[in-house]
């Protein structure tokens, strides 16, 4: 479903990404691990058009790199930003409502979907988004972007600084999501919860891919572990 092959991204003339490659399949949960600083939030505003991007990035066989961010967006797939950009001011309902695409055409995920999915939402639907807290406003820009009917998300940490509660509802969230088919690409730093509901990981550093496995290889792996995951 998406690819990338030997890709490479610069901020001036720092080289950040220098020739990654990976997939993530039709229906997988796939996750991209690493310190920070490794390059995972850089992937995936590559793959979004945010960073231009050096090497060959496909979505559905077609090739997306060079694309602008709306383009990408309205082929299938959803990005869900680490800094959550909800629009405070703007009730959940608007919020949400916000995150349809605008084709007319009636999309795989309702408000009342987004709903069922996250009931506190429906009882926040008229609150608004700047007082909730930081877990729901989490669950918000997710619910948000399968408003746009996506095939595949990215989702870049998204239990950064929430309770352990919080971090149990977004990992039950996720794991809806892919049952409904939705793939999706997890950035994140917790490792329990992507050894939990991965199919499969890579591991980054410095800017490279240097482990690609099943959660199963990961816990076998400790030297991958203790060099580029472990504090």
């Amino acid at each position: 479903m998406l690819e990338l092959d030997n890709v490479h991204a610069y901020y001036g003339k720092s080289h950040i990404l220098q020739g990654i490659s990976f997939r993530v399949g039709e229906g997988e949960i796939v996750s991209l691990l690493g310190r920070n600083g490794a390059g995972r939030s850089t992937t995936v505003k590559t793959i979004m058009g945010e960073v231009a991007a050096v090497g060959s990035i496909r979505f559905r066989g077609e090739r997306i790199d060079g694309l602008k961010p709306h383009q990408i967006a309205r082929r299938g797939l959803g990005y869900v930003p680490e800094d959550r950009e909800i629009f405070p001011a703007l009730t959940v309902r608007e919020n949400l409502l916000l995150g349809q695409k605008s084709t007319g055409k009636a999309g795989r995920w309702s408000l009342e979907d987004t709903f069922e999915l996250f009931p506190l939402l429906r009882a926040r639907a008229d609150t608004s988004g700047g007082v909730l807290s930081g877990g729901e406003q989490q669950m918000l820009t997710i619910c948000r972007t399968l408003m746009g009917d996506p095939d595949l998300i990215m989702v870049d940490e998204p239990t950064e600084g929430l309770a352990p509660k919080l971090v149990e509802l977004v990992r039950g969230l996720l794991e809806k999501i892919a049952e409904r088919g939705i793939a999706i690409l997890l950035i994140e730093q917790k490792l329990t919860i992507a050894l939990a509901i991965s199919r499969r990981l890579y591991v980054m550093g410095h800017g490279h891919i240097v482990f690609e496995g099943t959660p199963e290889d990961l816990r076998a792996n400790d030297a991958v572990r203790k060099e580029w995951l472990e504090v």
